[in-house]
């Protein structure tokens, strides 16, 4: 058994290769990324780094030799990355992959959910549920940490957050457990053909959310509901691109504001209104909460 690991130069995969070099043995371990030389640390402890990238199919057969399961990690351009994902169910499974398990979104098998996002990871679905493997479906909820490192820092520094998903209920998930959930799956049996939301313990809202980062910095935030055109033009105002673009000019980032307002739409309509127990019945413990993760971020904090 050979387990492979996609993006593994990435935040995600990078976490998962040193969780699994702790596990199992390096040589039965292949880590594939664009950059083999920022893996150099993991190739030195004896596991096959390799180039592969999803834009050059030709590349994929000698990446994914040998391999068994895989851990394919969503890439981050949002629509059009189904393309670079069906390159690499297309490869993996020729190179003999018995078993994909896929980094997914809470929600993305509703047909009415209005998050873009969802598009991207369903057909991503649908074409491994066609492709002969084995799969896992790892339907993550919003990440903890995004809250604490991304959306409060410049919340604290304005003193407004203007947001569209209002009081939608989300049990927003530390990406840590979304990462050893993903380990748990590779290194475990009975995970073959499910489907798992992966979500933290409890249900909140970005209201409380906020209210807890006041509580915790003592500084004010000002919570600001606003509709969905009034995101976008806050989106417009920061620079951020209404299109997700291939052009890295154009669109430096990967992500866009149809991309943040819809998925704040799918909250706020309750298509994050989820709360199960996945994360501590695949590692064995329970997940980490919204003021755990924030607590590891407030001396990172503005002050």
């Amino acid at each position: 058994m050979a387990i492979i690991i996609t993006g593994a130069s990435g935040g995600f995969g990078r976490a998962a290769a040193a969780q699994l070099l702790d596990k199992i043995p390096a040589s039965e371990l292949i880590f594939t990324t664009r950059k083999p030389a920022g893996l150099a640390e993991f190739a030195a402890r004896g596991a096959s780094v390799r180039f592969a990238d999803f834009d050059a199919p030709s590349s994929l057969p000698a990446a994914f030799a040998g391999g068994t399961r895989m851990l394919l990690i969503s890439t981050a351009r949002v629509g059009s990355r189904v393309g670079q994902h069906q390159n690499a169910v297309t490869a993996a499974v020729a190179a003999g992959v018995k078993h994909i398990v896929y980094t997914s979104l809470l929600g993305a098998a509703r047909e009415d959910n209005p998050a873009i996002v969802k598009l991207d990871h369903r057909a991503t679905e649908l074409i491994i549920e066609k492709s002969g493997a084995s799969y896992t479906f790892l339907r993550d909820s919003q990440y903890a940490e995004a809250i604490a490192a991304a959306v409060i820092p410049p919340a604290l520094m304005s003193g407004v957050l203007p947001d569209n998903a209002h009081d939608g209920p989300i049990a927003f998930v530390s990406r840590e457990d979304c990462i050893a959930s993903a380990v748990g799956v590779l290194t475990q049996s009975g995970h073959e053909n499910k489907a798992y939301d992966i979500t933290g313990p409890e249900l909140l809202s970005f209201p409380k959310a906020v209210q807890m980062a006041i509580e915790l910095s003592g500084k004010n935030i000002a919570y600001k509901p606003v509709d969905d055109e009034a995101m976008f033009a806050y989106f417009d105002s920061l620079g951020v691109p209404r299109h997700a673009s291939d052009d890295p000019v154009t669109a430096p980032i990967p992500w866009s504001s149809d991309d943040m307002v819809t998925f704040g739409q799918s909250i706020r309509e309750g298509f994050f209104n989820v709360v199960t127990d996945h994360v501590e019945r695949i590692t064995g413990r329970k997940p980490r909460s919204l003021r755990e993760v924030m607590l590891q971020f407030k001396d990172s904090w503005p002050k």
